[in-house]
């Protein structure tokens, strides 16, 4: 079983949760979606985990987690359960995995965007950019402290591995 930490105050939040659901039953995965929007609602949603007897933890891109990384990252970490992030700032954190863009680039991009509008640019002259570089950061201390054991596959394809 894995679970799936959701912001429900977040603007995605549905789109996520039927990604992840889509994703889980394409795998024959159960899924269960944790709810959290508030600190003590993190915690709370993590305390279920041991109780659902979930095997891992997905915590989607959200702006409201990504500002409180390093204690998702504990919270996790206390509860001794792998959990993959959509940053590598989680990773750095001591979260075991990340895969998604590089939060670094978008904000580069955004600053040339608000230099060519500052320079005269019409944003609606613009065009429109989505992420095309994404990155598989792994913490290989965390894997140890898990007990877990990366296939040398998966560490070939990262970007970046931590130990």
């Amino acid at each position: 079983m894995i679970a799936a930490l959701v912001n429900p105050s977040g603007g995605n939040s549905e789109r996520v949760i039927q990604s992840v659901q889509e994703a889980a039953r394409a795998k024959g995965m159960q899924l269960v979606i944790l709810r959290a929007s508030t600190e003590s609602e993190i915690d709370a949603a993590l305390s279920t985990l041991a109780q659902r007897q979930a095997g891992t933890l997905v915590v989607p891109g959200d702006p409201f987690f990504y500002n409180r990384r390093q204690k998702l990252v504990e919270l996790v970490a206390r509860h001794a359960l792998p959990a993959m992030y959509s940053a590598r700032e989680f990773v750095t954190a001591g979260g075991l995995i990340s895969y998604g863009t590089n939060v670094a680039a978008v904000h580069r991009q955004a600053g040339i965007y608000a230099g060519r509008i500052l320079k005269g640019a019409k944003p609606a002259d613009l065009p429109v950019q989505q992420p095309t570089t994404f990155e598989l950061v792994v913490n290989l201390k965390t894997a140890k402290e898990l007990g877990l054991m990366i296939p040398q596959t998966l560490l070939l394809r990262a970007d970046e591995v931590i130990e």
